[in-house]
């Protein structure tokens, strides 16, 4: 089975490959499938704008498509910036930066958040499934880690029950309970049962 996966993020990329690799299933990006095409993520939900990508490289390739939309949500920011995650600092401004600097005042105990990932799998016959997968925990006061491309907030964000930011882990400890690597989880049984 061949799964085009609706991305040009190298390091969303990365994580699907290493969480579906113990499947039979070649994981190709959009750009290795021919789609070199921008989607206008203009949905008001994460399952919008990821069904909206999924549906788009499907139809365009033939193939089974995937696509993922994810963000933060920040307590203190009224859940900002949510689907907005990836283009909220504007083109010149860190992500980073940005964030921290509009959370100056925002004082430890109260720098709540949670990442959400919602998949979105279309099949070449039309057919479409959601998976969802979410987890909580806290805006760090500054950056800690070592950069996964395209992935900036893992520097910042610490998930519940540990004292490490997603960036200063391993990708198996991160793939492991990270929104991303839960929804997989998630897809992943799918995809073992589907033709069973």
């Amino acid at each position: 089975m061949k799964l085009v996966f609706a991305t040009h993020n190298q390091g969303k990329l990365k994580e699907m490959r290493d969480l579906l690799s113990d499947l039979n299933i070649e994981v190709v990006s959009a750009d290795e499938a021919g789609v070199y095409e921008d989607v206008i993520e203009d949905g008001t939900t994460f399952k919008a704008n990821a069904l909206k990508k999924a549906r788009f490289v499907g139809e365009q390739t033939g193939e089974w498509a995937v696509a993922d939309d994810s963000g933060i949500c920040i307590d203190a920011l009224d859940g900002e910036p949510g689907v907005y995650s990836a283009r909220w600092a504007g083109d010149r401004a860190s992500v980073i930066d940005h964030t921290l600097a509009k959370m100056k005042k925002v004082p430890v105990k109260n720098r709540g958040a949670h990442f959400v990932s919602t998949l979105a799998l279309f099949s070449p016959d039309g057919l479409y499934w959601i998976f969802e997968g979410q987890v909580s925990g806290h805006i760090t006061l500054e950056p800690r880690g070592k950069n996964r491309p395209g992935l900036p907030y893992d520097l910042i964000f610490v998930p519940e029950g540990y004292d490490k930011t997603f960036a200063e882990m391993s990708d198996e400890q991160k793939n492991s309970l990270s929104h991303r690597g839960n929804a997989f989880a998630k897809l992943k049984i799918f995809l073992q049962n589907y033709n069973k």
